[in-house]
């Protein structure tokens, strides 16, 4: 049966790398045998300019009803002076929500061929492979906020953490489910020893994981878990944590690599699933033929892995982008002396021939 993917370019380099990814997917449909079927819609600022909003609704009911779907960035300065309800960026969030979007799964990855583009020791970073899942929609971000008041007149704001224990449950167990597909560890971070929400996290954890025996549950305080992110990220597998913190450390972990370039994500939830960079829009190097598309072409290799159950061919994806920066092909974010510079497009073309 024919999958639909529904592509997103967005803003900037989003129609580049986009268009990337797809040339990715097809010669690896044909490899696999898997029949893929693309439609592309528009979102972010593209859609502004378009229709008059950020997120359309043919937008959204094509996302709703595909099997996939493959964005690539949105925002740009071009933008800026808009109306804040019409902001590029609520494209991110109407999508999120509309799809039920509930988990983010960010995979940090240091081949050995990368290691020397790290803020740290080579020998620290080479061949690291971790899984950090965030919860995406609960949280402080989502909790009871107050931008001022005055009280005893002390101005005074605050923002609410709440976590419920159908929220915590559901984020653990696909963390968990994620482990026993790896190597079977996954470290619950929190702040147990001083938050309520994080003392209710912990346990929720501990009562989901006796329901997968296979998978080793251990719990770690946030700022351990970033000093550990620097000291030893081999030691970790799987991550789970709630919003806030996922935040915070999902962008520490990005840079481990050395180049945001190469970062994919997904976002996963009760409906369709959807697959982004975690870059920008670089609307300084849009239509230069200049941006990296590996981070999309992660992102396309999770789409197969976590929406349509190719693992086979999310691997095969994976293993060309190795063998490709093995061989020393470098776009201009990692370009280095003695390597080998290619375009946008040249690097889609080595990855596809090495598929």
């Amino acid at each position: 049966m024919s999958k639909k993917i529904v592509v997103i370019p967005g803003d900037g380099i989003g129609a580049e790398i986009t268009a990337a990814a797809a040339q990715i997917l097809k010669k690896t449909a044909r490899k696999y045998d898997l029949e893929l079927e693309f439609d592309t819609h528009h979102a972010g600022g593209a859609a502004i300019d378009l229709y008059g909003v950020p997120l359309p609704d043919s937008t959204v009911e094509a996302a709703r009803q595909a099997d996939a779907v493959l964005l690539g960035a949105v925002g740009g300065p071009k933008w800026d002076q808009v109306a804040p309800d019409i902001r590029p960026e609520k494209a991110i969030l109407g999508l999120r929500k509309a799809l039920g979007l509930y988990a983010n799964l960010r995979p940090v990855r240091v081949p050995a061929s990368l290691a020397e583009y790290s803020p740290l020791k080579p020998e620290i970073v080479s061949d690291i492979d971790v899984l950090i899942v965030r919860e995406l929609t609960g949280g402080i971000y989502f909790g009871e906020k107050c931008e001022a008041t005055l009280c005893d007149g002390v101005e005074k704001a605050w923002d609410v953490e709440i976590y419920s224990v159908p929220e915590v449950s559901r984020i653990v167990a696909l963390a968990c489910q994620a482990a026993r597909q790896r190597r079977g560890k996954l470290v619950s971070v929190d702040k147990a020893n001083v938050l309520a929400s994080s003392r209710l996290w912990r346990r929720t954890a501990n009562l989901v994981a006796q329901e997968y025996s296979d998978v080793a549950l251990s719990h770690m305080y946030v700022d351990n878990c970033a000093m550990q992110l620097a000291l030893a990220p081999k030691n970790f597998d799987v991550i789970v944590t709630s919003n806030l913190f996922g935040d915070i450390l999902s962008d520490e972990a990005a840079v481990l690599g050395g180049s945001i370039g190469m970062m994919p994500s997904a976002s996963l939830g009760d409906g369709t699933g959807l697959f982004e960079p975690i870059h920008g829009s670089a609307p300084d190097i849009a239509g230069q033929g200049i941006a990296n598309p590996i981070g999309t072409i992660l992102s396309a290799a999770m789409l197969l892995r976590h929406s349509l159950g190719e693992e086979s061919a999310a691997a095969g994806i994976e293993q060309a982008v190795d063998q490709v920066l093995a061989k020393g092909y470098r776009t201009a974010d990692l370009y280095r002396s003695g390597l080998i510079r290619t375009t946008t497009a040249e690097m889609a073309q080595l990855i596809e021939q090495h598929i």
